[in-house]
Formats: structure tokens, sequence, C-alpha cells
């Protein structure tokens, strides 16, 4: 089985582009198809990634799972759950863990919700 060459058809447009020029349309490529990916990560999220966000922040297992169910609930996950207990710890001059346990008891989550409206 005798494979058709093509390359030098395909190179074509590319045959006469200096290194220089070569790299920088590397680049736009790689900009082309990394763009909308990052465009995905800046606006959408996932429970798992808010419960990851939470865990780094100190909550345990539990506490996370019935923060990032609260603020699933009340479509507040859009902002990060991180987000939420942030800005609810300043709003509320609370330090942060106190902000994150009183949201996994199921308080503040008016006050939460209108920090985001």
């Amino acid at each position: 089985m005798k494979r058709n060459d093509d390359f030098a058809q395909r190179r074509a447009h590319l045959a006469n582009l200096s290194d220089q020029e070569l790299k920088d349309k590397f680049w736009q490529l790689t900009e082309q198809v990394v763009d909308p990916l990052l465009k995905l990560g800046y606006e959408n999220t996932t429970p798992a990634i808010e419960r990851s966000v939470l865990l780094r922040m100190g909550f345990s297992s539990l506490e996370v799972k019935s923060i990032v169910g609260g603020a699933l609930q009340r479509n507040l996950l859009g902002h990060g759950a991180g987000n939420v207990v942030y800005k609810l710890a300043k709003h509320k001059n609370i330090p942060i863990r106190d902000a994150g346990l009183a949201l996994a008891d199921g308080q503040y989550w008016d006050e939460a919700i209108e920090l985001f409206s």
C-alpha cells in the first residue's frame, strides 16, 4: 500500500515564511485553539470544582458538600462557592471559616443571595 504524499501541497502556503513568521503563525493558531477553552473555564464551573476550592480553603468534605449544595439550590454556584463564603465573611465582618460554617448550617443564605443580586 502506497501512501499519497501531499505534504508539498499542504505546506505550500508556509513555504515562503521565515522562522519568525512560522513561530508567530504557530502561536496565532495555538491561541485560536486555547481561547475557547479559557473562555469555558472563566464562564463555567461545576460542583466538583467548587468543592475542590472550598477544600483548599480548609473546610471538611461534609461542610463542603453542604455549602456547595446550598449555593447550587440558590443559583449562586456561578459566582463561585468560595467567593460566596468570602464575600459573606467580609460583609458580616466575621472570619471566613465562621461564614462557611454558618452557610453549611443553613444560616445567612438570604444575605448571600442579596450580595450577588
